[in-house]
């Protein structure tokens, strides 16, 4: 299995808006080879943001990667610099195999 998350640091107060977003997105994921779970999770809040994962769980890192490559995460992420001002910087990405 393959775990990818991406890192968001949301400006304080932005974090309702921020979990709207992801809640009524399409994401189409449901329908990608590979794919078995979606989190969005929330982290500790800091002096001017509070912390945020996406979390997927791809039965291998070539679906996950094969899912990069397609039509349906371009479309999933359209628009999405339409939002910058409740992000401070960009996403960072992680990708993890699972060992156990």
């Amino acid at each position: 299995m393959f775990i990818a998350m991406n890192r968001f640091k949301i400006v304080l107060g932005k974090e309702a808006d921020f979990e709207k977003i992801w809640r009524e997105r399409d994401s189409r994921l449901d329908d990608v080879p590979g794919f078995i779970k979606f989190h969005l999770i929330k982290g500790n809040e800091s002096s001017d943001h509070t912390l945020y994962s996406s979390h997927s769980t791809w039965n291998s890192k070539a679906d996950f990667i094969n899912w990069t490559k397609s039509l349906s995460f371009k479309e999933a992420h359209k628009g999405a610099g339409s939002h910058s001002d409740m992000y401070l910087g960009h996403p960072v990405f992680e990708g993890f195999e699972v060992v156990l």
